[in-house]
């Protein structure tokens, strides 16, 4: 079939109405056109017309059919093939996640702190399109878990590796936040935000936490920073040699000072979290505030169908004269 998108000269369209004429008016003289004049009728009574006698008006319909396509060939047919052109201004993110031990705690039942963590950040990640993402691990040293990637499958597999004890105990806020920055300091996007999820105190590293965050005001990185846990104190597991896991309830340590000086520092927003579900108001939140700019142009490149139709017109035209002059041109 011909997909037709829409006629260039739509004007020409007018002359199926000459067309429409002519089909009735050659209606009308063969339904009065005797086929063959006879004395007596009775010779020709009960006899079946033959296969020629009924093809007998298939020039005339030819005929037409030639005049209607010309008229759909004048007006210029054609077909369309749209193309899109997507433009991003994506943003560039850096995920740095605690996970010291003080992420064991189970005030986010009925799992701990860094497995909820783990699940927010999976459907973040899983609602974002566009933007390059990268995940930062910090305890008492940091590093870089995945570098900036489109490639959210192989993210969210280094995701899943997460865990306890890869690397040793403490909280360096400082050096997780350094290491963030580093990430994007070579980054061309538009906007740049790192998301740093602690639920502690600075107490090790060689790098100030406000210090760090003065370097990411210098780049242009916002802050986003994330306290989690309740307030009060946690119940933490404890394996012991002897009594196996056992719970030991320690009071919840959180510099929300400092938290609160980073983000403010660098243009952020400092959240508490208390509860899973709270936390994924958090991350939603920054979602909706850091949004990736599309911008979509469709391009439609036309093509003339012309020549089919006028080959269509010359073949009905062909056949019919060949048909007419011959045997169709009269009765035996």
């Amino acid at each position: 079939m011909i997909g037709i998108d829409r006629f260039a000269s739509p004007w020409f369209l007018t002359g199926g109405v000459i067309v429409l004429f002519l089909i009735w008016w050659e209606w009308r003289a063969w339904r009065h056109r005797p086929a063959a004049a006879f004395s007596d009728l009775g010779l020709i009574e009960g006899t079946r017309p033959s296969l020629r006698a009924r093809l007998r008006p298939l020039p005339s319909v030819l005929r037409v059919l030639v005049l209607l396509l010309l008229v759909v060939a004048l007006a210029r047919p054609q077909s369309g093939t749209a193309s899109r052109e997507i433009t991003s201004e994506g943003v560039d993110i850096v995920l740095a996640l605690d996970v010291s031990g003080s992420m064991k705690a189970e005030d986010f039942q009925p799992h701990n702190r860094l497995h909820v963590a783990k699940e927010v950040i999976r459907d973040f990640v899983e609602n974002r399109a566009n933007d390059r993402i990268g995940l930062v691990v910090f305890a008492a040293q940091a590093f870089t878990q995945c570098p900036l990637t489109l490639d959210y499958e192989v993210l969210l597999s280094f995701l899943d590796q997460i865990d306890f004890g890869m690397i040793e105990d403490g909280t360096a806020i400082g050096t997780g936040l350094a290491t963030a920055v580093a990430r994007l300091r070579d980054s061309d996007a538009k906007s740049r935000i790192i998301i740093l999820l602690t639920d502690g105190v600075n107490n090790r590293g060689q790098i100030d936490p406000v210090t760090a965050a003065e370097v990411a005001k210098a780049l242009n990185v916002k802050v986003y920073t994330i306290g989690a846990g309740k307030p009060g104190s946690a119940r933490y597991p404890v394996d012991d040699p002897v009594f196996g896991k056992r719970y030991v309830t320690l009071p919840n340590e959180l510099d929300e000072d400092v938290l609160q000086q980073i983000a403010d520092a660098t243009g952020g927003k400092y959240y508490r979290a208390h509860s899973e579900q709270m936390l994924e108001r958090v991350y939603q939140e920054i979602s909706t505030l850091e949004k990736t700019e599309v911008k979509i142009k469709e391009y439609i490149q036309y093509h003339d169908l012309f020549s089919r139709f006028a080959l269509a017109a010359l073949a009905a035209a062909f056949v019919g004269i060949v048909l007419g002059g011959t045997w169709l041109g009269s009765l035996p």
